[in-house]
C-alpha cells in the first residue's frame, strides 16, 4: 500500500537509509513497497537487493518534483524503469523540461496528487493519489465518480519525531535558509511514516475500492536484476571469436616492439594469457582499452597505464602500460585466473590538458546511450556538517568557526550546540551531493538508462547517478581515464626538445632509460626536483637512505613512501633491514617465506593478500575483499566484519598468540588502505624514470615543461631556482621574447606572461599576435602605437621588466607611459606607411635600485628574479655552513641560513605538533630540518621567508638533516619607495606647511 517511500537518496529531504527503510517495512509485515525518491533513481539497485534479502517485493519509482510540478512514476517492470530513467535523463540533460503532465509511458503507472487533475484527463495508466487526511474531501469532489482511478498515497519520509526535526534541518540546508524561515510546502508532513496496514486501511474504510486499486497496481509491478553477469560492452568487433583473433594479432605485433626476437619465455606467457583472457570473455575489455590508447597515440597524446592490468604481458605488448611483468616477476594469475568473474583494472593517466579530448573520443566512439562518467556521492562529514547546521540555526560566523576548529571542546555547551551535535551525528554519512568519480567511465552493452538516470554536471558528459560501489555490485567494470599534471611535463618536454634541439624522443623507450648510468646516478643522489612522484623532500630523502640506483629498488620505494607504511613504523623498519639484512628476526616463518624480497615487510597490496592467505588461512577471494575494504573500495560492512572474524578465528585455530595475531592485523590495517599493487608502483617508477631521463639529458627544456604545467610538489619559484642551478639563464617576461607560457631559446629561459599577476589574457594574446605579424617592438612608443592597452596594464608590464630591451629605467618609462597614452588617439593599431619620429621627453635623472626591482618582481611574479632573496636581507651574514657542508659536520652544532620551501606538519604520539622543514641555502641547494615540539613551541615558523637556523646536524642512513634548537625569520631591506612615503606621512602639519613655503 506504500507507493511513495523516500530514502536519504532524496537528497537533503529523506531521513532513512535503504537498510532502515526496508527493515521498518519488514517489522510491520509489509510485503511490497515502491521506492520513489525525488528526481533520482540512485537508490533503486540497493533497494532491490535489500528487499530481495528480506522477502519484500521491490518496486521502482521516481517522484518528479519541481516548484510547480509533482507526480510519481511507478515502473511496471524493467522496461518501465528504463522509461523513467530516460525521461529523467532528458530533463537533466536539458533536452526537455519537467511537465505537469506525464509523457506517454508504455510500462509506467503515474500517480498525481489529489486536486491536480480531473478524472477525464487521466490516461489508462494514470491515477490520483489520496492521502489519509484527504479522504473526507472526496465526498464533495468530482473525482468520487471515478473511484477506479483512485489509489492510496501515504508517503514515507520519517521514522519518528526526531527524524522530522532532522528533515527540517536538511530542508533548511537545501534551501540555504534559517530553520524559522522554511516554507511549509517545502517540508514533508509529520505523518509521513510507516504504520500497520490495518491502521492505514481504516482511513479508507468508506471507500474500499481505493485499497483494491492500490493492491492491484502493486500486484502488476515486478522488477529484478541479475547482479552476477558483467554489464560492460560484450564485444569490440561484434563477434567474440573475432575479438579473440584481433587481440591475438595486436598482441603479437606489439611483442616485436617490446621484446627481442627469440624470447620464447615471454612469448609462451603471452599465449597463455591470451587463452585465459578469451576463456573468461575479457577480450573486448582489452581491445576497448587498446582502442583508446591507439587514438591517444595517433594524436600525439602521452599516457601512463596503471592498475592491476599492468600485471599482464598482453597489456604491455598493446602499449597500454610500460611495465614489463616478466622483469618484475608480476603474476598474471593473481589478477586474472579461471575463477575470476571480472576483468582487471586499467587506470590510464593523461595530462590535465588532454583528458577531455580522450573522453570526448570515448563518448563519440561508443555512443552516449552506452557511455557515461561514473558518479560519486559526497556525504555529510565532520566539519562540513557543523558549518551547514550552524548556518541554518543562525549562529554567528565566529561561533561556527570556533565550533569547527575545536569540536571536542564542549565546555559550557548550550542547548543549540548540543542540538547541532545530535543532528550532526544523525546525518553523518548521509548523501549530500551527487558528484563525479575521479576518472571512471562505463561502456555498457545495454543502454545505461536500463540501470540509472544520468546527470549532466559541469564536466559536460552524462554521468551515472549512482557510484562505483553500485556499479561494481550490479556487474560494471569501470575504466579509469585520469588526469595528472605530471604527465603533462613529460609530453611537453619532448615537444620542447623537438623545437629547441630538433631531437625526437621516444618517451616510451623505458628499458633504455632504466639502464642509463647517468640517470641512475641522478636517482641515487636524489636530484629529482620536478620528477614525477619522487621530488618531495620525504621521497628524495628515502632515495638517499635506500641508496636507490635501479628500477626495482625504486618500485619498492614508490610503495613504502605511502602514509600507511610510514605511520605503522614499517617504512623505517624496511630501511633498517635493507641496511642490515642479517640483523632482524622475521615476525613468523611465513613472513620469511612469502616476503623475503621485502625483508618481511608488507610493501605491496599483493603482500597483504599473501599474508592473509598464507598466514591467516583466508581464501584468495576473501583476502582480496579484505584488502579492498581497508582501502575504501568495498563497502559491505557485514562482509568486512565476517572476514575480520574469520581472520582472528583462523589464527586462533593455528595456535598463534594473541599478541602475534594483533601485530599482524595492525600491520595489515595500517598499510592496506594506502598500499599500491606492485604493478601500480612499477607504473609510477616508469614515469619517474621518464622524468629522470629528460631531466638528465635535456635539463632546461625539462624545467620549462615543469614550470608550464603548474602541478608539481613545489611552487613555481622553486622550479625557476632549479633551472638556474642547472645552468639556464632566467629572463623576466619580455615583450619581444616571451610567449604566454614560459619558453626557451638555447640556454635562455624567458618567463611567460601567464605568471604576471593582474595581466589580462586577451592583452597577452594581442601582444604576441602583433609581434608575430609585424616584428619586434622597438620602443615604448612603438608598442603603444601597435597594441591597444590601458595605463594600468601598461604599468604592470613596465614594473615587471617587460621593457628592459629599451635600455630605459622603469621610472622613466612610467613617466613616458602617461604622456604617450594620453597623446595617442584611440584607433585601431596598424603599421604606419611613413615612419614618424618618436616624441622625446626631457626628464630629470631617475635612479632605479635593484631592491625596488626585487619588490616589483615579488608583487607581480611572486618571487624575485633579478635579485636573490638573500641579497634583500638587512644582514650580509650567510651562516657558518651551506647545505653541501652538512655531511662533513655530523653531530656538530651549526648555524645556517635557509629560504623556506615547504613545511610538513605531523602529530607525535603525544598529540603534539612537530614539523619537517625544507629549505634552500644561499647557493640554491636543498637541506632539511626537524623541529621537535619543545623547540617548536619557543621558535615557531612565522611564515615564508629566510630563517637563521641553529641546531645539531644529524644523519639517518646517510641522509643529513638539522635538529633545530633555535630559529628566527630574518628581516628584509625595506622598499625605499615606500620608506620615503612613510617618512612623508609622518611629517606634522606644520612641517608640511613649512616645506610648502620653502618650495614657493
Amino acid at each position: 500500500m506504500y507507493l511513495n517511500c523516500h530514502s536519504y537518496y532524496s537528497l537533503r529531504y529523506g531521513t532513512l537509509s535503504i537498510e532502515e527503510l526496508v527493515a521498518s517495512a519488514k517489522s510491520l509485515g509489509i510485503d511490497a513497497m515502491v521506492l520513489a525518491d525525488i528526481n533520482t533513481s540512485m537508490g533503486i539497485m540497493d533497494f532491490i537487493k535489500e528487499c530481495n534479502e528480506n522477502d519484500i517485493q521491490p518496486i521502482a519509482g521516481i517522484e518528479f518534483y519541481s516548484e510547480n510540478v509533482r507526480w510519481i512514476g511507478i515502473a511496471r517492470n524493467n522496461a518501465g524503469f528504463s522509461e523513467l530513467n530516460e525521461y529523467l535523463t532528458a530533463i537533466n540533460l536539458d533536452e526537455i523540461s519537467l511537465s505537469p503532465k506525464a509523457p506517454g509511458f508504455n510500462n509506467v503507472f503515474v500517480v498525481y496528487p489529489f486536486g491536480t487533475k480531473k478524472s477525464f484527463e487521466l490516461k489508462d495508466n494514470e491515477y490520483i493519489g489520496i492521502k489519509p487526511r484527504e479522504v473526507p474531501r472526496l465526498v464533495n469532489s468530482e473525482i468520487l465518480h471515478a473511484q477506479s482511478k483512485l489509489v492510496i498515497l501515504h508517503p514515507v519520509t520519517l521514522s519518528d519525531d526526531f527524524s522530522y526535526y532532522v528533515h527540517r534541518n536538511l530542508r533548511a540546508i537545501d534551501n540555504n535558509a534559517l530553520l524559522d524561515n522554511l516554507k511549509p510546502d517545502s517540508l514533508a508532513g509529520g505523518y509521513e511514516r510507516f504504520v500497520t496496514i490495518d491502521k492505514l486501511l481504516k482511513s479508507y474504510a468508506l471507500f474500499p475500492d481505493i485499497a483494491g486499486n492500490t493492491e492491484k497496481l502493486l500486484s502488476e509491478c515486478r522488477i529484478g536484476f541479475d547482479f552476477k553477469t558483467i554489464k560492460n560492452k560484450k564485444t569490440f568487433t561484434g563477434s567474440r571469436y573475432d575479438d579473440k583473433l584481433l587481440l591475438e594479432k595486436l598482441a603479437l605485433d606489439g611483442f616485436k616492439y617490446r621484446y627481442k626476437p627469440g624470447n620464447e619465455p615471454a612469448k609462451k606467457r603471452l599465449r597463455h594469457e591470451l587463452e585465459i583472457i578469451d576463456s573468461l570473455g575479457f577480450s573486448s575489455y582489452f581491445l576497448i582499452t587498446w582502442d583508446i590508447i591507439r587514438y591517444s597515440l595517433s594524436q600525439g597524446i602521452y599516457h601512463v597505464g596503471r592498475g592491476s592490468g599492468a600485471n599482464s604481458i598482453v597489456a604491455y605488448c598493446l602499449r597500454i602500460t610500460d611495465v614489463d611483468p616478466i622483469e618484475l616477476d608480476l603474476y598474471f594469475e593473481r589478477f586474472i585466473n579461471n575463477k575470476r568473474t571480472s576483468p582487471p583494472d586499467f587506470d590510464i593517466d593523461y595530462s590535465w590538458k588532454d583528458r577531455d579530448q580522450v573522453q570526448d573520443y570515448i563518448f563519440k566512439r561508443y555512443g552516449h546511450k552506452h557511455t557515461a562518467l561514473l558518479g560519486a556521492t559526497v556525504t555529510f562529514r565532520d566539519k562540513a556538517i557543523l558549518r551547514e547546521l550552524g548556518k541554518v540555526h543562525g549562529l554567528p560566523r565566529e561561533e561556527i568557526d570556533a565550533l569547527v576548529s575545536m569540536p571536542e571542546d564542549r565546555v559550557g555547551e548550550d542547548s543549540i550546540k548540543k542540538t547541532l551535535f545530535e543532528v550532526g551525528r544523525r546525518i553523518m554519512d548521509f548523501p549530500n551531493i551527487r558528484s563525479i568519480h575521479a576518472g571512471g567511465i562505463l561502456i555498457s552493452e545495454e543502454p545505461l538508462t536500463n540501470y540509472t538516470a544520468l546527470d549532466l554536471p559541469p564536466k559536460g558528459f552524462p554521468t551515472t547517478q549512482w557510484d562505483m560501489y553500485v556499479a561494481e555490485m550490479i556487474g560494471f567494470e569501470k575504466l579509469d581515464i585520469l588526469s595528472q599534471r605530471g604527465i603533462g611535463h613529460i609530453q611537453e618536454c619532448a615537444e620542447i626538445v623537438l623545437g629547441n634541439k630538433k631531437e625526437k624522443i621516444d618517451v616510451h623507450d623505458v628499458s633504455r632509460f632504466k639502464t642509463d648510468g647517468k640517470v641512475n646516478d641522478r636517482l641515487f643522489n636524489g636530484e629529482a626536483i620536478g620528477c614525477f612522484y619522487i621530488e618531495s623532500p620525504a621521497m628524495r630523502g628515502l632515495l638517499k637512505k635506500l641508496r636507490c640506483n635501479d628500477y626495482l629498488r625504486l618500485v619498492a620505494a614508490s610503495s613504502i613512501i605511502r602514509p600507511g607504511v610510514a605511520k605503522s613504523g614499517m617504512m623505517r623498519e624496511y630501511i633498517k633491514r635493507f641496511h642490515n639484512p642479517d640483523s632482524f628476526k622475521y615476525l613468523h616463518p611465513i613472513f620469511e617465506e612469502q616476503l623475503k624480497e621485502t625483508f618481511g615487510v608488507m610493501v605491496y597490496q599483493e603482500d597483504v593478500i599473501k599474508i592473509c592467505h598464507h598466514f591467516a588461512g583466508l581464501d584468495l577471494s576473501d583476502a582480496d575483499i579484505l584488502r579492498r575494504a581497508m582501502s575504501g573500495k568495498y563497502r559491505s560492512k557485514k562482509e568486512f566484519e565476517r572476514i575480520r572474524d574469520t581472520f582472528f578465528n583462523n589464527c586462533d585455530k593455528k595456535g598463534y598468540s594473541h599478541e602475534l595475531t594483533s601485530e599482524v592485523w595492525r600491520q595489515i590495517s595500517s598499510f592496506a588502505g594506502y598500499a599500491f599493487s606492485k604493478a601500480h608502483s612499477a607504473s609510477y617508477a616508469v614515469e619517474s624514470y621518464q622524468s629522470l631521463f629528460l631531466k638528465t639529458y635535456f635539463p632546461h627544456e625539462f624545467m620549462v615543461a615543469v614550470i608550464n604545467n603548474f602541478g608539481g610538489f613545489y611552487s613555481t619559484w622553486v622550479y625557476v631556482n632549479e633551472a638556474k642551478q642547472l645552468g639556464a639563464t632566467i629572463h623576466l617576461p619580455c615583450l619581444n621574447k616571451s610567449q604566454y607560457k614560459t619558453s626557451i631559446a638555447g640556454e635562455d629561459i624567458y618567463l611567460g606572461f601567464v605568471h604576471v599577476k593582474g595581466l589580462e589574457k586577451s592583452l597577452c594574446d594581442s601582444i604576441i599576435r602583433e609581434r608575430n605579424l609585424h616584428g619586434n617592438y622597438r620602443s615604448l612608443a612603438d608598442f603603444i602605437k601597435r597594441v591597444h592597452i590601458g595605463i594600468e596594464q601598461l604599468k604592470i608590464l613596465i614594473r615587471v621588466g617587460a621593457f628592459q630591451f629599451t635600455g630605459k629605467s622603469k621610472k622613466k618609462l612610467l613617466w613616458e607611459s602617461h604622456l604617450l597614452i594620453n597623446a595617442t588617439p584611440d584607433i585601431n593599431k596598424t603599421p604606419e606607411i611613413f615612419e614618424t619620429p618618436e616624441p622625446e621627453f626631457v626628464l630629470p635623472d631617475l635612479h632605479d635600485e635593484k631592491i625596488e626591482d626585487a619588490y616589483d618582481e615579488i608583487e607581480f611574479l611572486g618571487f624575485p628574479v633579478s635579485v636573490s632573496r638573500f641579497d634583500m636581507l638587512k644582514t650580509n651574514y650567510r651562516g657558518d655552513c651551506t647545505a653541501g657542508d652538512l655531511s662533513g659536520i655530523i653531530g656538530k652544532k651549526t648555524r645556517i641560513l635557509g629560504d623556506l620551501v615547504i613545511v610538513k606538519n605531523v602529530h607525535t604520539v603525544k598529540k603534539e605538533w612537530m614539523h619537517f622543514g625544507c629549505f634552500l641555502d644561499y647557493k640554491g641547494k636543498f637541506f632539511d630540518t626537524v623541529n621537535f615540539p619543545p623547540s617548536l613551541k619557543k621558535y615557531p615558523f612565522t611564515g615564508f621567508g629566510i630563517y637563521l637556523i641553529e641546531g645539531k646536524v644529524v644523519e639517518e642512513f646517510g641522509f643529513p638533516s638539522i635538529e633545530v634548537e633555535k630559529m628566527a625569520r630574518l628581516p628584509y631591506l625595506p622598499d625605499p619607495r615606500y620608506v620615503n612615503k612613510i617618512k612623508a606621512a609622518n611629517y606634522s602639519k606644520n612641517d608640511l606647511v613649512k616645506k610648502d613655503n620653502e618650495l614657493k
